[in-house]
């Protein structure tokens, strides 16, 4: 009886390790170049239309002079294409893939659906540090914006940590809806201190009010390499982190028993996505939903799997971003609209629809 009661036993257990070791599989190189060539797809797709449409057989020719060192051809709009769009599309591709790692990161950490820079108030403390900054004029010698990058990232990650402290001194359990609650609420102080920073700005009134509703109209090269270093050395840490992330899907306690060091993961994660956070609302302002909507999507396709997720929503969410902000540029020609009100608009409808299935499946 004791040898087959060992088989029943090594027959229970097999599944288990089949599905832990499933589990720790992530995307193959195919579904990473499917990944880059959407991704490249909607990029060209941006470059070309706008006000102005230009063929993509001219893109192609304007990029490989520049980057042959060959003298533009005239007539060529090759200002627009190298000055305007592509560090343009550069911002809007890189913004959209660190805040929607942050939103998937965010999410798993604390195991909420509807986690996110922007429902949590991150994205609002580090707009309100980006303020002041601009309204205090806070510079740094040799850096024209450090000093607002330095300001947000500071105040989102503040923000952070007082939202989360808040809602454990309320919750101990860290329940959705007291985050969420928190979130609201600690947003909607930041809002009006930041309409009393905006009515004492002075000269400084109308590009803070421009900025607040997110826009990366104006985008430089320097910008974009200042998002891509950012997204590089903090998605790397993130993205590393993701096997304890799907032990945190299990509950801490669970993932402290397997040997996960839920504090030091926890406030890792935080600084990071407080940094990336912190970045790109400098550069971008206000930019809502980018990691509530795009990680929601790729979850749905993906599975829980963190080492799916955070990939898929790296290159989704540079997609979605870069699609809102064509439809930005093109809806009302030649009229442009800040990419944070299409963001807002399409996010707030999945928003209250994730809220609903969240608190129908109870």
């Amino acid at each position: 009886m004791r040898p087959d009661l060992n088989k029943q036993r090594e027959g229970a257990k097999a599944p288990s390790r089949h599905i832990l070791r499933k589990s720790s599989e992530g995307f193959g190189p195919g579904a990473y170049a499917a990944f880059i060539i959407v991704m490249l797809a909607a990029m060209a797709l941006c470059i070309c239309v706008g006000s102005v449409t230009i063929p993509l057989k001219t893109i192609v020719s304007v990029i490989w002079r520049a980057v042959k060192g060959l003298p533009q051809i005239p007539g060529t709009s090759s200002s627009i294409i190298l000055s305007v769009r592509i560090p343009r599309v550069l911002c809007v591709a890189l913004s959209g893939a660190a805040l929607s790692l942050c939103g998937a990161a965010m999410q798993g950490l604390l195991k909420n659906p509807l986690a996110d820079g922007s429902t949590l108030g991150v994205s609002s403390g580090a707009a309100l540090g980006a303020c002041l900054a601009i309204a205090l004029e806070i510079t740094l010698p040799g850096f024209p914006f450090a000093g607002t990058m330095v300001m947000a990232m500071a105040f989102a990650f503040l923000s952070l940590v007082l939202i989360l402290s808040l809602a454990y001194r309320l919750d101990y359990s860290l329940a959705t809806g007291t985050i969420i609650l928190i979130g609201v609420i600690f947003s909607m102080f930041i809002s009006s201190v930041m309409s009393l920073v905006i009515a004492f700005a002075g000269d400084h009134l109308r590009s803070i009010t421009y900025w607040t509703m997110g826009s990366l109209a104006g985008s430089s090269y320097l910008n974009a390499l200042v998002l891509l270093i950012a997204l590089v050395l903090c998605g790397s840490v993130i993205l590393l982190h993701a096997r304890e992330l799907n032990a945190f899907a299990i509950g801490e306690d669970n993932a402290r028993h397997i040997g996960v060091n839920v504090k030091r993961v926890k406030l890792t994660v935080m600084i990071t996505v407080s940094v990336l956070i912190g970045v790109c609302v400098s550069i971008g302002g206000t930019i809502a939903f980018v990691g509530l909507v795009t990680p929601h999507m790729v979850r749905m396709i993906t599975g829980p799997n963190h080492k799916r997720i955070l990939p898929a929503s790296l290159f989704g969410g540079a997609t979605f971003l870069l699609l809102c902000d064509l439809v930005a540029r093109v809806i009302v020609n030649p009229v442009e609209l800040p990419i944070g009100v299409v963001t807002s608009l399409i996010g707030a409808v999945l928003f209250v629809n994730i809220f609903y299935q969240t608190r129908r499946g109870r």
